[in-house]
């Protein structure tokens, strides 16, 4: 079979899943691992990532790709039949913020990969037909500027108001599994499926010589994981804001969340106070509880007056990119250009090159070019500093003019035209 008939087949099954769980909302769904057999796998082998970090057993993409076909038929029978079993995610650590602080990461099998992520497509199929569209996070199709674009559509159609933004402390190491279980339950009620997601809950974690096994959180890096989250959120947030929520406002409100990331437009002070009062109940009962220096409340009014940057004369909101993620992006260029400067000219540029339109992707975004422009001149400054160290002869910027014409570095660019 080719992998264009295989990818047919695959869509054939999510439309079907999607369709049963349309036409049986509310209901626990009884039959639905029997959609995932060898070509499934396959399809869940080639949307796994290649390049990945390794887990515990030390196997890799290419070494599971050897002897596929066996390795994918083995997995499938182990899954069904029950034997499978979850081997523990390898935990490490990465920066976060400043540097001062890290952020943990469970790093599964290649195998255990696979699994998930043909679990995944299996009971992701189910809940898009559930998640509301201000659900934005790992869901297909959908990405941070369209959440970002939410706000700033949700916020100009109010004409001003109170934006509220919370942040779940430690979200991903705090979810109940006890609580997961029974909201899953709530959709999902094929057995196959719902002992898998038990045995990835219960497959505990090693970090260093350290085996431990945690009763609550979804680890971060896991393929499921971001699904399970917003599993989670879906009915400990969406459906109570959707349900018990807005229908008590004494006014207009709207909501964007991002994975555990979320903001609340209120056109009410009132009605703003009055949530923020109650959400640390609800989150309680569900084991979460809010950051209290990143979660608050900030008045968002109309300006009386536009400026040169208005659209047409009309006020319009703008974005800009954080002062301390500028900070972060060029400590992090810094540091690149000085571990790298024995590297040759062309392979300082090519990756240099690949970093500025990497910004200009994600932060190039209407009303933000100031902003990375600002990245622009201080990459060429860095990278100036950089060779001048590295040279017994002087790097004026008259050579260093020269060598850009050489070695030119990308323009800052739009590439996300929000609210034009």
């Amino acid at each position: 079979m080719t992998e264009t008939q295989g990818s047919q087949d695959i869509s054939t099954k999510l439309e079907r899943i999607a369709k049963l769980a349309k036409e049986k909302p509310g209901v626990s769904l009884l039959t639905l691992a029997h959609h995932i057999d060898v070509e499934w796998l396959r399809e869940a082998y080639r949307r796994t990532r290649k390049d990945g970090a390794r887990g515990v057993d030390g196997q890799g993409a290419e070494q599971f790709a050897e002897q596929l076909e066996d390795n994918l038929r083995s997995l499938l029978d182990r899954a069904k039949s029950g034997r499978y079993r979850a081997p523990p995610v390898r935990r490490v650590h990465i920066p976060k913020g400043d540097g001062r602080q890290t952020r943990p990461i469970g790093v599964p099998t290649f195998e255990d990969k696979v699994l998930q992520r043909a679990v995944a497509m299996v009971i992701g199929e189910v809940y898009e037909q559930e998640f509301y569209d201000f659900s934005y996070g790992f869901r297909p199709g959908r990405s941070a500027h369209q959440a970002v674009e939410a706000v700033q559509k949700a916020a100009w159609r109010m004409r001003g108001g109170w934006l509220v933004e919370v942040d779940i402390k430690k979200f991903f190491d705090t979810v109940e599994h006890a609580h997961l279980r029974d909201i899953l339950r709530q959709r999902i009620g094929d057995g196959v499926l719902l002992r898998l997601i038990g045995k990835w809950l219960n497959a505990g974690v090693i970090e260093g010589l350290v085996l431990s096994y945690p009763d609550e959180g979804t680890p971060q890096g896991g393929v499921i994981s971001p699904l399970l989250a917003n599993i989670y959120l879906h009915t400990v947030l969406d459906e109570w804001f959707v349900r018990d929520v807005q229908p008590a406002l004494s006014r207009g409100a709207a909501m964007v969340r991002y994975a555990d990331d979320f903001v609340v437009l209120f056109e009410s002070k009132q009605d703003a106070e009055r949530f923020l009062a109650v959400l640390p109940k609800r989150f309680g009962k569900y084991g979460l509880t809010l950051h209290p220096d990143k979660t608050r409340m900030v008045s968002f009014q109309r300006p009386d007056r536009v400026d040169e940057d208005s659209d047409g004369g009309r006020w319009i909101v703008k974005q800009r990119t954080a002062k301390d993620r500028l900070s972060r992006a060029l400590r992090r260029l810094r540091d690149w250009c000085r571990w790298n400067r024995h590297q040759s000219l062309k392979e300082q540029h090519r990756v240099l090159k690949r970093k500025l339109n990497g910004h200009y992707a994600y932060y190039g975004i209407t009303s933000n070019f100031d902003r990375i422009s600002n990245f622009y001149y201080q990459a060429r400054r860095t990278w100036h500093a950089t060779l001048a160290r590295r040279s017994q002869r002087a790097m004026t910027w008259r050579k260093m003019l020269s060598l850009l014409e050489r070695f030119p570095l990308p323009q800052p660019r739009i590439v996300h035209r929000h609210g034009t």
